[in-house]
């Protein structure tokens, strides 16, 4: 990464339990954390059986998100990145929410898979632990979600993301804030079921050492060492006098332990039981505690992108190696559709940076389909964006790759781009348009380059311009721009050429 003199960046983590910030300075290749702000907004416990958050829920976290916003107010919009995790990926009014915590905040906000979310909280843990040689399983106890992570390094071996976190558990089976054995093992069993399927993998991987990173697991390490149960990290037995301890007290509302805040109790035991669930399941003895976590990651991430160390590069290069896209083809689409996307970028009004990357990601991977089949070979394409692991991207930007490459040939698929919200939806409309014309002028698939081509846009006019008798040359070509003419007459857009 370039070196850079004090500059400001922020994380948002919109998580189900907690709302946290981090604020650091990127000073000559290294971070500068100088705020950190956390709130338990509880997301999660507003989600209702029909998984619809409440409104007194989402008023919590708008105010919550308000303030978050002031603080970040003179910080550059491209040094922000802020991420939903499991509430927001439950929440069926998720968008209805998200259009109101954008106002708040006054800036964007990703969903990002429990995937994505297991990857982050990894490179948060190693960037705060950094370690070559050990082999390391991480395990993040979130208020949604618990995720798992095998290491060495910065490299994963494996993750996972578990729909088991303290809130989601404490509404199940301690709805009623009392402390039972009965309970306690009914989710120690929840949990083993849920661990039942990567279980056996990830014994199989192994590791060297085992490392939390969340507030559920720091506050469980604060109880047993001020109880002197054990002096570093969290073991086995520490965790076991935990429970009979729990057990004993019998109500959330009745904990007295010192270090834990009012706002944690009603979900403690739950997260205890999560954990000791993992602990059996993985035949744990010990577990250490990192500071590092999914903001710390989510931070390094922003800044890698900002340095020209995109993970989504890699990602759509390893998606390119995995389904056999031929790549020389890929690379001219890619050229021609640069070119015209540089010429009609002012008219358009497109962001000369992150437009063009889906753009270029698009053209790079638009014949994914082809390994399905020929046939409707632009649907296999959506599908497999939309439902893949693609390390980097957001579910918002997966889905409007997925869309750009949907709409690459044949009808355009108006209806179906409603799945985008509004405010992006006209962007990857021209987008579309760009990509269809660069795969149309490279049909015949010949390293013969192009001739110099002008394109001219205005709303929704498109005007081609190529050297004088070179359409006559190419028949086939002119039959194909005739057809697309059609194609996008039928989607309210007008395309002459001469």
């Amino acid at each position: 990464m370039t070196s850079q003199i004090d500059e400001p960046y922020a994380a948002i983590d919109l998580g189900s339990n907690s709302f946290h910030m981090i604020v650091a300075n990127y000073t000559d290749g290294r971070l500068q954390v100088i705020d950190r702000i956390k709130e338990m907004v509880r997301l999660a416990s507003g989600l209702n059986e029909a998984h619809e958050l409440s409104e007194e829920s989402m008023q919590l976290a708008l105010a919550c998100l308000q303030r978050f916003g002031q603080r970040i107010n003179e910080i550059p919009a491209t040094n922000i990145r802020a991420v939903g995790t499991n509430t927001l990926r439950q929440a069926r009014n998720g968008n209805f929410f998200l259009s109101r915590a954008e106002t708040a905040l006054n800036h964007s906000i990703e969903i990002i898979s429990g995937q994505e979310e297991a990857r982050l909280i990894y490179q948060g843990v190693a960037h705060s632990n950094y370690d070559e040689t050990s082999k390391r399983l991480v395990i993040d106890i979130g208020g949604g979600s618990t995720e798992l992570i095998i290491g060495r390094g910065y490299d994963i071996y494996s993750r996972d993301s578990l729909y088991m976190g303290c809130v989601n558990m404490s509404q199940r089976f301690f709805d009623d804030g009392k402390i039972k054995a009965k309970k306690i093992n009914k989710t120690v069993l929840f949990a083993r079921q849920e661990l039942e399927s990567i279980e056996t993998v990830y014994k199989k991987t192994g590791w060297d050492v085992v490392l939390g990173a969340s507030g559920t697991i720091s506050a469980i390490r604060d109880v047993v060492q001020a109880q002197g149960w054990c002096e570093n990290g969290i073991t086995a037995g520490a965790l076991a006098m935990l429970v009979d301890t729990l057990i004993a007290i019998g109500d959330s509302q009745a904990i007295t332990f010192e270090s834990l805040s009012e706002h944690r109790k009603p979900v403690f035991a739950s997260g205890v039981a999560v954990l000791l669930g993992i602990f059996d399941a993985l035949n744990l003895d010990r577990i250490n505690v990192s500071s590092g976590a999914l903001r710390e990651g989510l931070l390094l991430d922003l800044i890698g992108r900002m340095h020209n160390e995109d993970i989504r590069d890699k990602t759509i290069t390893d998606v390119c190696q995995r389904y056999g896209i031929d790549t020389e083809q890929a690379d001219r689409v890619k050229a021609t559709a640069e070119s015209f996307f540089h010429q009609s970028r002012s008219e358009w009004q497109f962001n000369k940076k992150d437009d063009l990357k889906l753009l270029q990601w698009g053209a790079l991977i638009h014949e994914i389909g082809l390994s399905i089949a020929h046939a409707q070979h632009h649907r296999h394409g959506d599908y497999l964006i939309t439902y893949s692991d693609l390390p980097g991207f957001s579910r918002q930007e997966q889905n409007q790759l997925a869309k750009l490459v949907r709409c690459h040939r044949r009808k355009f698929p108006l209806e179906e781009l409603t799945a985008i919200p509004e405010a992006a939806r006209l962007t990857i409309t021209r987008l579309g348009i760009l990509l269809r014309l660069a795969v149309l002028l490279h049909r015949s698939r010949s390293n013969s380059e192009l001739p110099e081509i002008r394109i001219q846009t205005q709303m929704n006019k498109i005007h081609l311009h190529f050297p004088e008798g070179w359409l006559a040359g190419h028949p086939l070509t002119l039959a194909d721009l005739q057809n697309e003419q059609d194609y996008l007459h039928a989607a309210g857009f007008k395309l002459t050429f001469q």
